[in-house]
């Protein structure tokens, strides 16, 4: 996994997400944004490489970026997560780590150049390699860029890259992100694999998630996207209401299942429906091993009164 040699545009800072989400929504109206808004992002550029394409043959990275306790420690909180001590400090939660990477994403999304829509968009899937233990107040590079930009059966999709490294450039987590643009057309042929029948398995757990959810992983993970806050904001961009993020769903099923402290892994989601919220989501996680002696995980969440799938989450051992 990685962001592929793009043309690096390094940022003087982690960009604010509200800021980005205001530059979509300005973009999606025509308007033109006032004052700081309306410039590009800060940076100097660096290198070249790439080909041109329909997405931006550039990658956005920000340096010196760190794990805040406090922010840790709320995020946790918000999905369930345990808080881990290892040998270096406080181990960083992997969801964490993702929302961490998110705002240079976003920064990459939300280009002049980037050809989708950012606003409205879902999220399909993740896959993370995460190879080693950061700790809390460790400073990190992030490397983000865009790739594969493709058909859909419902659109376009794409996927962001995000890359965090460490000072000596050693890359410790990697996160793939694939999402879909709607009724956005692009030329190919769609390679999507139609889902087989979902038969719920046996539930281990259930959430009991109330209205308040999306604003509260908003303020915990600094993702504050319409779709996620209110009926209305969702409703106006073409959802039928408010929604859990993808990542509150993909963060709390991961900090169910049973990855030892200080162990690399591998591990994936894939978004069959939205969480509607209010909601309940039932779930089964199976676990094969475990402490030092786990191998592999499987969490499942569904709708129990429809029995209509809404995602599965998957982690693997690196190495074993």
């Amino acid at each position: 996994m990685g962001t592929g040699r793009n043309e690096q545009v390094v940022l003087t800072e982690v960009p604010s997400l509200g800021g980005l989400y205001v530059r979509a929504a300005a973009g999606a109206a025509g308007r033109a944004l006032p004052g700081a808004l309306a410039q590009r992002l800060p940076g100097r550029r660096r290198g070249s490489g790439g080909a041109p394409g329909d997405l931006p043959a550039v990658a956005h990275v920000v340096e010196g970026v760190v794990a805040e306790a406090a922010r840790h420690e709320a995020f946790c909180r918000t999905v369930g997560a345990p808080l881990r001590e290892g040998p270096g400090g406080t181990e960083a939660f992997s969801g964490y780590l993702h929302a961490l990477a998110f705002p240079v994403a976003m920064s990459v999304l939300t280009r002049p150049d980037f050809p989708l829509p950012v606003l409205g968009m879902v999220h399909l899937a993740n896959e993370v390699e995460h190879r080693g233990a950061v700790a809390v107040g460790e400073d990190l590079t992030v490397t983000a860029s865009a790739e594969r930009l493709r058909p859909h059966r419902a659109g376009a999709q794409v996927d962001v890259v995000a890359r965090l490294a460490r000072e000596d450039g050693e890359p410790v987590w990697t996160g793939r992100s694939t999402y879909l643009a709607k009724g956005v057309r692009v030329p190919g042929t769609v390679d999507d694999a139609p889902r087989g029948e979902f038969v719920p398995p046996a539930p281990t757990g259930q959430w009991r998630l109330p209205a308040r959810t999306g604003r509260d992983y908003a303020a915990a993970s600094g993702d504050w996207n319409p779709i996620h806050l209110s009926g209305p904001s969702a409703r106006a961009l073409g959802m039928k209401g408010t929604i859990a993020h993808g990542m509150y769903s993909a963060s709390r099923a991961l900090a169910g299942i049973a990855v030892p402290s200080g162990t690399p892994f591998r591990w994936a989601v894939e978004f069959a429906a939205p969480v509607p919220l209010p909601g309940t989501v039932a779930v089964a996680v199976d676990d094969e091993g475990r402490g030092e002696a786990w191998r592999r995980s499987r969490c499942t969440g569904w709708d129990p009164g429809r029995g209509r799938p809404h995602f599965t989450v998957t982690a693997e051992r690196l190495g074993g």
